[in-house]
């Protein structure tokens, strides 16, 4: 008996570009046809993922999302970034291209296209809840930091993780001084994300 099979279609501004793009990061077009529809279906291991031509697609406010379960993250997101870093010339950290940031023990991060859809490499063996819920923080600084790394990964809102640990960071006391120091380096990241700091 063979198991169900889904595979999501994306939308995109344009096809060549996005096939472009994901042929950075290993994927193989199976598929391509222009006429009557701009259509193509893609594979990077046991990942499908199809795409297909949007007019009046506007990528700064797209909102489509793919999970995709692999081995391992650490290891992808290093060959991600250093396909994109030498394409784009850059981390791409904001703007679009661009991808969450990697710490040593995560096992998440997001990608996000040029035509706005946002790719989530989960790893297979994830802990539930991200692997935090287990050990829920009592601190203020604890807390605001759990909560930016849901706002940063899970929804790639960077300016609402910011305004979290702002916010923590203004308390006196508010948590150890280890998450003192890495609130201020998460947030020195985010700023960089925001364009705030060149």
């Amino acid at each position: 008996m063979k198991g169900d099979t889904s595979i999501p279609a994306l939308p995109c501004v344009e096809l060549a570009p996005t096939l472009e793009f994901y042929a950075l990061l290993g994927f193989e077009v199976t598929y391509r046809q222009q006429a009557p529809n701009p259509y193509a279906a893609t594979r990077r291991g046991g990942a499908q993922l199809h795409f297909f031509g949007l007019k009046g697609l506007d990528p700064a406010k797209a909102f489509s999302t793919c999970l995709i379960i692999v081995d391992e993250v650490e290891e992808l997101h290093a060959r991600f970034l250093d396909a994109l870093r030498k394409a784009y010339g850059r981390t791409p950290v904001r703007g679009l291209p661009r991808m969450t940031r990697m710490r040593k023990g995560q096992t998440r991060f997001t990608l996000t296209d040029p035509s706005g859809n946002s790719l989530m490499f989960i790893r297979r063996d994830e802990p539930s809840g991200y692997g935090d819920d287990e050990n829920t923080p009592a601190t203020v600084l604890g807390k605001a930091l759990k909560a930016a790394r849901r706002l940063r990964d899970f929804k790639g809102d960077d300016a609402a993780a910011a305004k979290v640990l702002d916010a923590a960071l203004k308390k006196p006391d508010a948590g150890t001084a280890k998450e003192r120091e890495q609130a201020l380096a998460e947030h020195a990241e985010l700023a960089v994300a925001l364009g705030e700091i060149p």
